[in-house]
């Protein structure tokens, strides 16, 4: 059963026009609209305070369906339309054009606080918030325990929600909008907002809430947990559906399109200014897939080939480069080392290419930073800090066909089945 709708919906904001200092369609004072009317007392007979702004276009023509059950994964650069898109169906905002059909009580996780009173105690907040999304008074008292438990701030019940932190106002948030049982939960990028822990409690309590038989409309930059919750995704793209279907082709879009605007998988490196660089050795490094083409991306258990190009403004004898590989938080899980025995650069003195390669790169899929280091004993010579960005996306490993993977290291593995 289809519990949403969108057909050519559509949203224009007026914002200023490029080389004006003030809109027309802002906050203004008496004193304002006086001033403008003696330096240009035209422009109320004309069209000219039409002229100082401009249409911008949210979304445009954007248009699907989401059936009951499903767990929707909203994905996009930053201005795509995804929050717009959000709040028009939290009914925040109203559409310019087009039509939203929606089936069932919306439960909304927007941003921290949504809905809560700062002047209220945490416990008059669950029954306000839970008013606010439809609930009976007798339906919020048989969940109010559960609520509380979840969001972890039962000393803290009877204080002012102006007093908490916001960790504490994004766990009593999400815990209200999520088990209020609505039959459609939007929720927006605020997970991040808390802790670990807690991000782990939320994923789990939106499996509960997906395998319940609600609807769950997902927004995030976490492709990692787009991947683990949901069953669609949906890619906007400047306010339009660019793609809509699978979620693992919509992530490696999202990563190629996002990717793009980093390069075609080389950086140009002797040009990098950085207080850790002594000696400017490091000129480039590009990433190259099996045909030897520039790329951004590696499937799961696939061939990793970096190839450095390395200057020689001084003579360094032994030296030692560091390829580290680090997540995006920048903790390293992979280092990769010129060997100190046999080595294949026991003295630079002229300008060269280094190639690295691992037949099996044994990292889950995911966004990874390439960091690079040389360094001659006891010296640091050039040091570079998030040199290449790149993605791991789901494949075939190591030959055992498609599969979909968590954590941050895959191996391969033997198997065997014997019957009783």
């Amino acid at each position: 059963m289809t519990v949403l709708t969108i057909q050519n919906l559509a949203k224009c904001y007026r914002v200023q026009a490029t080389g004006k200092t003030k809109s027309a369609y802002g906050y203004r004072t008496l004193r304002d609209d006086l001033t403008d009317w003696v330096k240009t007392p035209l422009r109320w007979f004309g069209n000219a305070a039409a002229a100082s702004v401009q249409d911008f276009w949210a979304l445009r023509d954007v248009s699907f369906d989401v059936k009951r059950g499903e767990v929707l994964g909203v994905i996009g650069h930053n201005g795509a339309g995804k929050s717009t898109l959000l709040k028009i169906l939290s009914r925040i905002t109203k559409p310019t054009l087009g039509e939203v059909r929606l089936k069932g009580r919306v439960g909304s996780l927007l941003e921290v606080g949504t809905g809560f009173h700062p002047e209220l105690t945490g416990r008059e907040n669950i029954f306000l918030n839970g008013a606010i999304l439809g609930m009976r008074r007798h339906e919020i008292q048989r969940k109010f325990d559960q609520i509380v438990d979840f969001a972890e701030i039962e000393p803290f019940l009877d204080t002012p929600v102006k007093r908490y932190s916001s960790g504490m106002y994004v766990r009593l948030a999400f815990a209200v909008a999520a088990h209020l049982e609505p039959e459609i939960l939007i929720v927006d990028e605020v997970l991040a907002v808390g802790d670990l822990s807690f991000q782990r409690k939320c994923m789990g309590r939106m499996r509960e809430v997906g395998r319940s038989g609600s609807t769950i409309l997902f927004v995030s930059h976490n492709m990692p947990a787009i991947e683990a919750l949901c069953t669609r995704a949906l890619l906007l793209d400047h306010g339009k559906v660019a793609m809509d279907g699978g979620v693992h082709e919509l992530v490696q879009e999202y990563h190629r399109r996002v990717l793009a605007t980093h390069g075609d998988g080389g950086s140009t490196l002797s040009d990098l200014n950085s207080p850790t660089r002594v000696h400017k050795i490091f000129r480039s490094v590009t990433m190259l897939d099996e045909k030897a083409e520039p790329t951004n991306f590696l499937p799961v258990g696939g061939r990793f080939h970096l190839r450095l190009v390395l200057d020689a403004p001084i003579a360094v004898e032994a030296p030692n480069v560091t390829i580290g590989i680090d997540d995006s938080l920048g903790q390293r899980l992979l280092s990769l080392q010129t060997p100190l025995t046999n080595s294949v650069l026991p003295r630079l003195q002229q300008s060269g290419v280094l190639e690295c390669v691992v037949e099996s790169l044994p990292l889950a899929p995911g966004d990874y930073w390439v960091k690079l280091g040389l360094a001659a004993v006891p010296d640091e010579i050039d040091e570079i800090e998030r040199a290449l960005r790149f993605t791991v996306t789901e494949g075939e490993l190591f030959g055992s066909g498609r599969g979909h993977h968590r954590g941050l290291c895959v191996t391969p593995s033997q198997w065997s089945f014997q019957a009783m």
